[in-house]
Formats: C-alpha cells, sequence, structure tokens
C-alpha cells in the first residue's frame, strides 16, 4: 500500500552519498497530518529536493573532471539533482489539487544517471490506494 509524500520527507538517489528533504511547493491547501502533501511536479533540485550529499556518477561533468584531475581515481562532487522529467506517477488517479499524488514507490531520473526514490515518505495517518 502506498503512501502519500509530504512535507518533512526525504529521497536519496542512487548516485548520492545522503539523503535529500523534499519540500512542496506544488499545493498547500491538501494536508495530510497537518502538513501538505507532494505532487508529482514538486521535483525541482533546490526548491523541492535538496542535494545529496555527494555525486558519484562519471555523467556528471564535475565528477567526470575531477576524475581525470585525480588520474582516474572516482573524485565524487556535490550532488545537486538534475531530474530528467517529473516523478513518474504510480497512483496516477489519485489527485492532490488536480495533479498526481506523490507516493513511497514514485521514482524520478537524474540526468545524471542516478534514480531518486522515496526513503521516508513522512505520512502519518492517511494511505492512498
Amino acid at each position: 500500500m502506498s503512501e502519500l509524500v509530504t512535507v518533512g520527507g526525504t529521497a536519496m538517489c542512487t548516485m548520492g552519498t545522503g539523503p535529500a528533504p523534499i519540500r512542496v511547493t506544488s499545493q498547500v491547501k491538501v494536508m495530510v497530518s497537518g502538513k501538505p502533501t507532494a505532487t508529482i511536479q514538486d521535483c525541482q533540485p533546490g526548491a523541492n529536493i535538496g542535494p545529496f550529499g555527494l555525486c558519484t556518477s562519471l555523467a556528471n561533468p564535475q565528477v567526470a573532471a575531477a576524475t581525470a584531475a585525480a588520474l582516474g581515481v572516482l573524485t565524487p562532487q556535490p550532488c545537486m539533482p538534475v531530474p530528467a522529467g517529473c516523478w513518474i506517477p504510480t497512483k496516477p488517479k489519485v489527485l492532490v489539487s488536480g495533479k498526481p499524488c506523490l507516493t513511497n514507490d514514485c521514482k524520478l531520473m537524474c540526468a545524471y544517471a542516478g534514480q531518486i526514490s522515496i526513503t521516508n515518505p513522512a505520512q502519518l495517518k492517511a494511505t492512498a490506494k
């Protein structure tokens, strides 16, 4: 059973070294446990998804340059997500303010070869079926 993502939830990228907080900016009317509920449009770097520590993907130009400068030794660099679109909805018929809701099983692809997933939805009471 999927859980709705709310403010205070966290996400993780397969190429990052740490979790990032989720912030909701796509809507503020629908609440779960007194917190705004996220939609698949909450995917903007910085505004909705924080940095994931350090990036380990050689598809990231900063990592590739630092690794080349270190003579091939992988040299992770700061990891700010670069989403390749919106979150992929798993419950497209469950709408929050007219937009598909963001649930704990949604995925977001990063342009630097990572896959972002929800690690903590921060939902306390309601569930999406």
